[in-house]
C-alpha cells in the first residue's frame, strides 16, 4: 500500500469512525492483484455524504466538491498529501444491491473501511485469480456503454481477458457509444495507448466493433491493399507499427545503439498535454500516420498501388480525430505534424549519408517533432517487411542513427542561434520586413548549419550577395 494511499485511510477511518462505510472498487481490485498501488480512494457512505466530504476535507486540509447532483458523489482533493478521496451515496437498499450495480465483478468487491472481511457477492476476487473479466449483469454494458471501452482498459492495463458473455455483451452495446462525450471517450483511449499492451487494446476495440462508432477511420483502414513491400494491408501495418513504437519506447538501444538509447527515454518521458507523454504521443502518431490512405489510394499505369498525399491529407484527420476528441492544442499539433512529416526520413534514405546540408533540410521541414517523428519513422519502417525489407530496415536504421543525435538537440535547444537578427538584417541592408527578409534569414540559418558562415557579418555580407 502507498503511503498516501495509508494516511488518506487513516484519516478517513478517524473523520467516519461510527459511519456505515465501505472501501469499493479499484482499490480493493488493485490490492488483490498485487498492482501498483493507486493514491485514490472510493467510497461508499450509507448517509449522507455531503456532510462526510466536508468533515474529510477540513481533517486533511483539503477541498471538497461535488462531482456529480445526479448520484450524490463528492470528491476530496487532498494533492498536498498526494491522494484524493471520492464519496458516494449507497445505491440500493444494501451494500450488495449497490455492488450489482457496478460493471464488473472485479470492482464489485468491497471491504469495510474499519477493515475486515471481503464483501464478495458476485465472486470478484475468483474472477482475479483467474485472470478473467466479467460483467456482474447482462444489461451492465447497455446502461453505460463507455464500460465497453472500459472494458479493454482493464484487459489491457490488467492482463485479463473477458469472457464470452462479456464479449458478446460488449458488441451489443458498441453503437451506444455514439452517445457518449468526446472527453469521456479520450480519458479511456489514452489509457489504453499508455498501457503496457496498447496494440492487444486496440485489436479488442476492433474485434468488439468499438472502433466503427469512436475511431471510425481506423476501421477504414481494413482491407485496404498496399504495395509489395509492405506485408501487410493498411490496419494490420498501422498496429504493427503501434506494436514497433512501444519496442521502441521500451528499448531504443537494440534499434539505435547505446549513444542516444538514454537521451531518447528522456524524450519519450516528457509530459506533453492531457497527461500524456511524448511517448504515449509516439503511440498515437504511430495510430493515425495512414489514417488518410483509404482517400488517396492510387493505381499507377504499371500496376503499382500508390497513396500520393496521404502525409498531408492525414495530417488533417489527425487534427480533426483529436479535436473530436476534445484533446488539448498541444497533443492535435503535435500528433498532426507527426503524420504530415512521417514519410520524410524514409526519402532521404537514397540519399545517405547525408551532408549538412540535407540533414539541415530534413530538420528544417520537421519543426517542430524533429526526434519524435524520426522515431516513428523507425517503427513505420519496421512495420512494413515486404520484398527486400531487411535490407531496407538496415540502411533507415543506419541513417536514423546518423540523424537521431542532432535532432535530439534541436529537440533540447530548439533551433541553433540566429547569426543575426531580422531588424539587424534589415537595417543593414535597407529592406523592409517582409517574405524577402524572411528568405534571406532562412538562407542564413542554412547557410550558418553547413559551416559557411559563422559571423553576423558573415550573415549581411551573405544576404548582400543574394540581393545583388
Amino acid at each position: 500500500m502507498s503511503a498516501a494511499r495509508a494516511s488518506a485511510l487513516e484519516l478517513a477511518r478517524e473523520v467516519l469512525r461510527g459511519s456505515a462505510c465501505w472501501v469499493v472498487g479499484g482499490a480493493v481490485r488493485d490490492e488483490l492483484l498485487g498492482a501498483a498501488p493507486s493514491s485514490d480512494l472510493d467510497l461508499v457512505i450509507a448517509g449522507e455524504v455531503a456532510p462526510a466530504a466536508r468533515a474529510l476535507a477540513r481533517a486533511a486540509g483539503a477541498k471538497a466538491f461535488s462531482l456529480s447532483d445526479d448520484f450524490g458523489a463528492w470528491r476530496v482533493a487532498a494533492r498536498a498529501r498526494g491522494w484524493q478521496a471520492d464519496l458516494n451515496p449507497l445505491r440500493g437498499e444494501t451494500l450488495a444491491a449497490d455492488l450489482l450495480l457496478r460493471d464488473f465483478t472485479i470492482n464489485a468487491i468491497a471491504q469495510p473501511l474499519e477493515g475486515g472481511e471481503l464483501i464478495d457477492p458476485l465472486g470478484g476476487a475468483a474472477d482475479l485469480a483467474a485472470r478473467q473479466l466479467r460483467i456482474v449483469a447482462p444489461d451492465a454494458l447497455a446502461d453505460d456503454p463507455l464500460r465497453t471501452l472500459r472494458l479493454v482498459r482493464f484487459a489491457c492495463e490488467l492482463g485479463l481477458e473477458a469472457d464470452r458473455q462479456t464479449r458478446a455483451a460488449a458488441r451489443a452495446a458498441a453503437p451506444g457509444l455514439a452517445r457518449i462525450s468526446g472527453e469521456r471517450i479520450y480519458a479511456e483511449l489514452r489509457r489504453v495507448l499508455a498501457s503496457e499492451q496498447p496494440g492487444a487494446g486496440m485489436r479488442l476495440a476492433l474485434e468488439l466493433g468499438l472502433c466503427a462508432v469512436v475511431l471510425p477511420e481506423l476501421e477504414l483502414l481494413r482491407g485496404v491493399a498496399q504495395s509489395r513491400y509492405h506485408h501487410l494491408d493498411v490496419l494490420e501495418h498501422t498496429l504493427a507499427a503501434l506494436d514497433c513504437a512501444v519496442e521502441l519506447q521500451r528499448d531504443p538501444e537494440a534499434f539505435l545503439g547505446p549513444e542516444h538509447a538514454e537521451a531518447v527515454r528522456r524524450l519519450l518521458a516528457r509530459p506533453l498535454a492531457d497527461s500524456l507523454t511524448r511517448g504515449d504521443a509516439l503511440r498515437f502518431g504511430a495510430l493515425v500516420h495512414d489514417i488518410a490512405k483509404p482517400q488517396t489510394q492510387a493505381l499507377a499505369p504499371d500496376g503499382r498501388i500508390g497513396f500520393p498525399g496521404h502525409d498531408r491529407v492525414g495530417a488533417g484527420i489527425a487534427r480533426a480525430i483529436l479535436a473530436r476528441l476534445r484533446a488539448a492544442e498541444p497533443m492535435r499539433a503535435h500528433v498532426a505534424a507527426l503524420t504530415l512529416n512521417h514519410l520524410r526520413l524514409g526519402f532521404l534514405v537514397p540519399h545517405a549519408p547525408l551532408g549538412r546540408r540535407e540533414l539541415y533540410g530534413y530538420l528544417d521541414a520537421c519543426d517542430p517533432v524533429w526526434a519524435d517523428v524520426t522515431l516513428l519513422s523507425v517503427a513505420d519502417r519496421l512495420a512494413t517487411r515486404g520484398a527486400r525489407s531487411e535490407e531496407a530496415i538496415e540502411r533507415h536504421l543506419e541513417l536514423a542513427r546518423s540523424v537521431i543525435g542532432e535532432a535530439l538537440a534541436w529537440q533540447r535547444h530548439g533551433r541553433p542561434p540566429a547569426l543575426v537578427r531580422g531588424d539587424q538584417l534589415a537595417a543593414a541592408l535597407g529592406v523592409s520586413p517582409g517574405p524577402l527578409l524572411g528568405e534571406l534569414l532562412a538562407a542564413i540559418a542554412e547557410e550558418a548549419f553547413t559551416g559557411e558562415l559563422s559571423s553576423p557579418q558573415d550573415a549581411i555580407a551573405f544576404a548582400a550577395s543574394r540581393i545583388a
